[in-house]
């Protein structure tokens, strides 16, 4: 086998070296600046998707905080709504709780103008009964009865003092 005769060993040597060093700077310039590209390519997208997570992560924060402000508006006008509502209600309320306070007050009234009228019919009717009876007992002491306007005027007396 000629690869392991010594004599031809050096020629091998530099044969085997002239052709690596051709096709490695053969190769290697090829391929080293399509590779150069490809990692160049690479590192501007990675860059570039940075930049544009970066850009949509500033305005996913201004939507962010534009719907925080949206949000913190319309609570706000919700309480004042129902502030609103509430005064509305309120004021509703009142208005109906006069009108009742009044009605309530007229009938309160009506019942003790009747009450009043019943009260004196039957103080005149415990009058009228008192002297009566005053009348019917006299009688019976005296045998002679009083005026009816004297028993009244004694009944009356005896029933205020």
């Amino acid at each position: 086998m000629p690869q392991f005769n010594f004599a031809y060993f050096l020629p091998q040597l530099a044969w085997l070296g002239f052709i690596f060093a051709v096709l490695y700077f053969v190769v290697v310039r090829a391929t080293l600046p399509k590779l150069g590209k490809v990692m160049q390519d690479r590192e501007d997208r990675v860059i570039g998707d940075i930049g544009a997570a970066e850009t949509a992560k500033g305005e996913a924060d201004e939507v962010t905080q534009a719907y925080l402000a949206g949000l913190g508006s319309a609570r706000d006008e919700a309480r004042a709504t129902l502030a609103g509502a509430r005064a509305e209600a309120q004021r509703s309320l009142e208005a109906r709780l006069a009108a009742a306070d009044g009605d309530i007050g007229a009938r309160l009234s009506e019942a003790q103008r009747a009450l009043e009228t019943a009260r004196d019919a039957a103080v005149a009717e415990v009058e009228a009964i008192a002297a009566d009876a005053a009348a019917s007992i006299v009688e019976r002491f005296t045998g002679a009865r009083p005026a009816a306007t004297d028993a009244a005027k004694a009944a009356k007396a005896a029933l205020a003092g």
